[in-house]
């Protein structure tokens, strides 16, 4: 008998998952779809580049205030900064330059906004406690908090890890990711701990952007996590592989989608189940009632929300994720009912159940040295395991 490679073993597990692919959704071409590895927070609607903006206010519409009739007709923009460009002289009706918000308009009206270009906002330093887990002339590798934003955004001017770099480094950060970002090479959700690197040097910073870029196919980058999913996966390990691109129905989330979202590739791992036999079991009871699973993900690409996306798509959400496990409630139901410290527990975790735990590349100075690192559980994560363990 011919044995299976696990190159080969891998595979025919990823093709059953594509089997189950047809259903999924199409994406405009045209909709930005992020790069981002396992970025920031993506959830708001994406703001209106600058330049003019212009509306045609529809033949059927009710008489309104300016401010008004453009907030319904622009969302990422609020009122308030509405009214500032109108009292700007930023906004036309008609043609006819106009400084009044509440400036009645009727139906076929045209109006221009004329949008400017955001000013960066240079972040300033902030006595921010910092978890170091090493640091050199070169980077800085580091334990990233659940709740902590990784850099200033849209809502987060301040108090997020790079306002906290910029007081440990003293300014030796590399100037490569803009003011807004410096010495980020990868970021993680702002509800997901652990490790990360930062680059203190541009030689750093081009070195682990390269890594990062190749995803660990031809160099020693590696990227994994653990995830605390609800159920248990139909295969004990496999590869999902999908586009993601920006939910076409939700424009606060990301999605699995058929077109025009970009390669997406998780590789995931059982390590442990709650409530069903261990895997490795030859037959699992259905009376069992798996309630959910502790998993270890490897990226081999990072999209936006990767894991959280994929885990979901092939029916298993993380614990805590209200973005893409918010059908689980009924799960919520059974945890109360059969182990309420578990639910307690998810209740006080008050994020995804996600954590970075493995982090391992070349240094960019000493390119032969491979560093690796491993973080345990935090606290929150842990008491959730720990509780769900009474299940068995």
């Amino acid at each position: 008998m011919v044995r299976e490679t696990k190159r080969e073993r891998m595979a025919r597990i990823a093709a059953a998952y594509e089997a189950d692919a047809a259903g999924l959704p199409e994406v405009d071409a045209a909709m930005p779809a992020d790069d981002l590895d396992e970025t920031e927070d993506e959830s708001a609607a994406p703001a209106p580049t600058a330049g003019p903006i212009d509306i045609e206010i529809e033949a059927e519409a009710s008489a309104e205030r300016l401010d008004a009739a453009l907030a319904r007709r622009i969302p990422s923009l609020s009122r308030s900064r509405l009214k500032a460009l109108i009292g700007e002289g930023r906004v036309t009706l008609d043609g006819t330059l106009v400084t009044d918000a509440s400036r009645k308009i009727n139906a076929s009206a045209r109006i221009v906004v004329d949008l400017p270009a955001p000013a960066a906002a240079k972040p300033e330093p902030e006595d921010i406690p910092l978890d170091i887990v090493h640091e050199d002339d070169d980077v800085v590798v580091l334990m990233k908090p659940a709740g902590l934003v990784v850099h200033p955004g849209a809502g987060n001017a301040s108090g997020t890890l790079v306002n906290a770099l910029l007081h440990h480094c003293k300014g030796s950060l590399s100037g490569i990711g803009g003011v807004e970002r410096p010495g980020i090479v990868h970021r993680l959700d702002k509800d997901t701990s652990g490790l990360m690197v930062v680059a203190k040097t541009d030689r750093a910073h081009k070195s682990l952007a390269a890594q990062f870029a190749d995803h660990g196919r031809t160099g020693p980058l590696e990227r994994a996590y653990h995830a605390v999913v609800w159920g248990v996966p139909k295969y004990m390990e496999g590869t999902i592989t999908t586009q993601i691109g920006r939910d076409p129905r939700n424009r606060q989330a990301m999605a699995a989608v058929k077109s025009g979202g970009r390669e997406a590739i998780t590789h995931f791992r059982v390590i442990e189940t709650f409530g069903a036999p261990r895997p490795g079991a030859k037959i699992r009871e259905a009376e069992a009632g798996p309630v959910a699973s502790l998993v270890e993900c490897s990226l081999e690409t990072g999209r936006t929300h990767q894991i959280r996306v994929h885990m979901a798509e092939i029916g298993h959400p993380l614990l805590g994720d209200d973005l893409y496990g918010s059908g689980f409630r009924t799960k919520l139901d059974k945890l109360e009912r059969i182990a309420p410290e578990a639910a307690e527990a998810l209740k006080a975790l008050n994020r995804q159940a996600l954590h970075a735990f493995l982090l391992a590349f070349a240094h960019p100075a000493r390119a032969k040295k491979v560093m690796r690192f491993e973080a345990e559980m935090p606290a929150d994560m842990e008491r959730l395991v720990e509780a769900l363990r009474t299940l068995d």
